[in-house]
């Protein structure tokens, strides 16, 4: 493998590439925590079976400036030949080995930036793994796993493009042989518990200060809280804030489906009332007379099954959204 200085690989964004997102991204408490070499290192040797002492053999590799979806990688380390990508989640996201795909795309070129990539001779990289640690409240296994093949529009059995992630369920109760061996994640859990627990009877901001304050009297995460405090409040805040307008987006979009579905059966009924008049050899100003509806809208119906006769319920419903003026 070509040699690799010891030193922190920064992707940049390149010019000419999308503009910056309108919000500017916050480090994550956990990114926060873990970003920093000795603790990725513990956390490193609890999850590999290592016993690795010097965090100065780690090469940073996390994304500083390349920004997809208005995020960036949480962690990224170079240690000897293995390249690890650290995510963490408080929402079920299955398009984690999508966005995983990104970043290591990007990693990857930062390596080998200097290489020529059009010569003979191999150019050797390191090899991946994915990590998603996860605390959300969605209830998920101890151990999962996610795939790149499993967005795919088909199954496929041997996909010539996969990418693995390995979740890890980081809520109390979960994964404790793991905790016990990486004190750090699991004073980060702890502290979690607290926040969530405060956050029921009280403003959030209150909650998180509670919590840093309760943290630090129980010895927990008390040199990181102190050092840091009103950063990890600020922090804190935003990121349970960006967690509930998730949660809540997603119920939004869940009523806007039902209403959808409302509103499309309620079409597919008249629509094929419609169709039944016209297929008996009514005009459409008779088959809005019987349905009582106006003549416009049987016309619009009318002028669609003439020109394509052909088409399945959906597939009419959706050009008739794209034709029609008004609501029905």
């Amino acid at each position: 493998m070509s040699k690799i200085k010891d030193e922190s690989v920064t992707i940049k964004q390149p010019a000419g590439s999308a503009p910056a997102p309108v919000r500017v991204y916050k480090d994550r408490i956990f990114r926060m925590i873990f970003k920093e070499k000795k603790e990725f290192l513990e956390l490193y040797n609890a999850l590999n079976g290592t016993d690795y002492v010097n965090p100065d053999e780690l090469v940073v590799t996390t994304l500083e400036n390349a920004i997809y979806m208005n995020m960036k990688n949480d962690v990224s380390f170079l240690l000897h030949d293995q390249l690890t990508l650290y995510e963490h989640q408080s929402t079920n996201n299955p398009n984690m080995p999508l966005r995983n795909l990104l970043y290591v795309a990007d990693v990857y070129s930062g390596l080998v930036r200097l290489e020529n990539l059009y010569r003979s001779r191999p150019v050797q990289i390191p090899e991946p793994r994915f990590v998603e640690f996860y605390n959300g409240t969605k209830e998920l296994p101890e151990r999962s796993e996610r795939k790149l093949s499993d967005l795919y529009f088909h199954p496929v059995d041997n996909p010539a493009l996969e990418l693995k992630i390995l979740v890890l369920n980081i809520n109390p109760g979960y994964n404790m042989e793991l905790m016990g061996k990486c004190r750090t994640l699991w004073e980060y859990m702890i502290f979690v518990s607290k926040v969530r627990e405060y956050s029921r009877g009280m403003p959030l901001s209150q909650a998180m200060e509670k919590a840093v304050a309760g943290a630090i009297k129980e010895n927990i995460l008390a040199d990181f809280l102190r050092k840091n405090r009103a950063e990890v409040i600020k922090v804190g805040i935003y990121e349970y804030n960006e967690e509930l307008h998730i949660q809540q987006e997603r119920e939004d979009a869940r009523e806007e489906g039902i209403k959808e579905g409302v509103k499309k059966g309620s079409w597919l009924n008249l629509w094929n009332l419609i169709r039944k008049k016209m297929e008996k050899g009514l005009s459409a100003e008779e088959t809005a007379d019987i349905l009582e509806i106006d003549v416009s809208t049987v016309q619009k119906y009318y002028i669609l099954i003439k020109e394509e006769p052909g088409l399945s319920d959906d597939e009419f419903y959706r050009k008739y959204l794209k034709m029609k003026n008004s609501t029905i």
